[in-house]
């Protein structure tokens, strides 16, 4: 029996999201994560930037407003079940939204300031404060940028690219 999401939220005086948000699990996690994860709590703890928390139903799931993900491989080594492994690749990137302060001609370049992998960049513009332009070929997915956003107009997605 599968239960609706949406219908927990109503217990909790929250309005049901129009679209369930994407769960990102640890780096390394398998298609079937959910079948062998035993929810355990190692990746939890051996997570040094913490960003590993306990999500719905106790599985795993990594929380970006908490810091990056430096991929130490301390959660994948802490699991003693199936569910991580090395042979998988981390498929994600950002998505910078129209709620970035730079297109509302507010300066702000902290995403930048804090990407480590150089993945942001500030493009100059005539008349205008510069704007950010993703590499993607350089984003690494780590999620150092989605944290210090004042806007919250950082978020993490799904690619098909592998890192």
């Amino acid at each position: 029996m599968s239960v609706d999401p949406s219908r927990r939220s109503l217990l909790f005086g929250r309005k049901p999201a129009a679209q369930s948000p994407v769960v990102f699990r640890p780096p390394w996690a398998i298609a079937q994560f959910i079948e062998h994860c035993t929810r355990c709590n190692a990746c939890v703890e051996a997570c040094p930037t913490q960003i590993i928390v306990r999500g719905d139903g106790g599985f795993p799931e990594l929380d970006f407003t908490r810091g990056e993900c430096s991929f130490c491989g301390e959660c994948r080594t802490a699991c003693q079940s199936p569910a991580l492994s090395a042979a998988q690749t981390w498929q994600q990137t950002i998505r910078i939204s129209e709620r970035c302060l730079a297109g509302q001609g507010v300066e702000c370049r902290v995403c930048g300031e804090s990407c480590d992998a150089r993945a942001i960049r500030f493009i100059l513009q005539p008349g205008r404060v510069a704007q950010p332009q993703l590499d993607s070929e350089a984003c690494t997915g780590c999620g150092a940028c989605i944290a210090p956003c004042p806007s919250q107009a950082i978020a993490m997605i799904q690619t098909g690219k592998t890192a």
